[in-house]
């Protein structure tokens, strides 16, 4: 079964929009507080569908709920490459684009919900079925550097995608294929990585199951804790982490000037220059470090210990971003970003474990939904609020770099949490 977590991972983040998602909005004549909108309009549809999902998929089947997951991100990733195309080709209006661009959010948001915590919850079962709770960290560590070597994968695949049709957009059609790929892969999983599923569970059922989570997860000072934590790390995560695009982009620009003096290439062909190899090495390293997450673990000794320790370093990290993005360094502003990226990969395996730790098996799938619909609301919040800032920034001629926002916010999260974190 390694084998087959370790492949949904690989073609899951074969996410070839996802290197690009800024640049294929700003391509459509998005402003950042507009793109900042439909991340949090995103986030809020997965706040809606997230917790009932979690409860479908412990009562109902998860398996069942993987395969409808995919099936809405293919048909998000269709909306998206048709309607932005149409966009690009002077055929829609941004008052008619807009709602389009809402309705393929409004996908995503269901394929978000359907997956997020589903499949943890199974390699967590799985694990229990194996007699290996002991290797949660290790083995989730390790599916995970899965995905990450996948990322790495799809981005050289993405760059060539770009760099061949000079369109950001056309990579939501290619993410269309790896993800009926997944389906397939889901077909083979064994019927007990379910769970104890009810045969023709009623609403009354679902409804008590949710209850019950909820309760527990806000009366549990440990899983409130937890789920805080998430809202923090991974909601300030998630809403700034496609700025290293624009970021990698302008640093390219000079760069094609120097190394490809008289050839004819367009913007977005230059972009791929710094995007693909940035990335490439980014996923890798993020590999490397979610595999080896259970090792730092073991030196500190203690979980929570270890989670101190990275918001400590995210603070130093995003306190360094914010002189960087002022005054435009490209390079510190770049490594700045990969150092975040390998910092989230080594504290998602640690948080997931301890929220593995602290939760009731049964209701695995629900737990974790509530985990990532927290994480969704701070992102819902923090978006179109990085956004209008990094506008402002813009129009106001504020700093070498508009992008200084993020470094001020990100260090004053961390320091919070640094702060009241428990030293074991």
């Amino acid at each position: 079964m390694l084998k087959r977590f370790s492949l949904y991972g690989f073609l899951k983040n074969q996410q070839y929009y996802d290197y690009f998602l800024l640049l294929a909005f700003r391509q459509m004549g998005l402003s950042y507080f507009l793109i900042g909108l439909l991340i949090a309009f995103r986030e809020i549809m997965i706040n809606l569908i997230e917790i009932p999902t979690g409860a479908i998929a412990d009562l109902w089947g998860r398996r069942r709920s993987m395969i409808l997951s995919f099936a809405a991100y293919i048909v998000s990733f269709a909306i998206f490459g048709l309607s932005g195309t149409a966009a690009l080709d002077g055929k829609l209006a941004q008052h008619t684009l807009m709602p389009l661009l809402f309705l393929a959010m409004v996908f995503f948001a269901i394929g978000d919900a359907f997956r997020t915590g589903t499949h943890k919850a199974m390699i967590f079962t799985w694990l229990r079925i194996q007699g290996r709770t002991n290797e949660r960290t290790r083995i989730y560590g390790y599916t995970r550097s899965w995905s990450k070597t996948g990322s790495a994968v799809s981005v050289i695949l993405a760059c060539f995608f770009v760099f061949l049709t000079s369109n950001f957009i056309y990579v939501f059609f290619f993410a269309i294929i790896p993800y009926i790929l997944n389906i397939i892969n889901f077909l083979g999983y064994p019927k007990e990585v379910d769970g104890d599923i009810g045969e023709g569970t009623s609403i009354r059922e679902m409804v008590t199951h949710l209850k019950e989570t909820l309760l527990v997860s806000v009366k549990q000072a440990i899983l409130r804790r937890l789920i805080l934590e998430s809202m923090g790390f991974e909601g300030f995560f998630k809403a700034s982490k496609d700025y290293l695009q624009p970021i990698l982009m302008a640093a390219s620009l000079p760069l094609t000037v120097f190394l490809f003096s008289g050839i004819q290439l367009t913007d977005e062909q230059k972009s791929v220059v710094l995007i693909g190899p940035v990335f490439f090495v980014l996923f890798i390293l993020s590999a490397v470090a979610s595999r080896n997450a259970y090792r730092l673990v073991d030196k500190t000794g203690q979980e929570d210990r270890t989670a101190r320790l990275l918001w400590g370093v995210s603070f130093v990290v995003l306190l360094v971003l914010f002189p960087a993005m002022y005054y435009e360094v490209h390079w510190i502003m770049i490594a700045g970003f990969v150092g975040l990226y390998v910092i989230q990969n080594i504290w998602r395996p640690v948080l997931i474990s301890r929220f593995d730790a602290h939760s009731d098996e049964a209701k695995g799938a629900t737990v974790l939904s509530i985990e990532s619909q927290a994480k969704s609301s701070a992102t819902m919040i923090i978006a179109p609020v990085l956004g209008l800032a990094i506008d402002l920034a813009r129009d106001h001629g504020v700093g070498a770099s508009e992008f200084w926002p993020m470094g001020v916010l990100g260090a004053v999260i961390a320091i919070g949490f640094f702060l009241t974190a428990r030293k074991g």
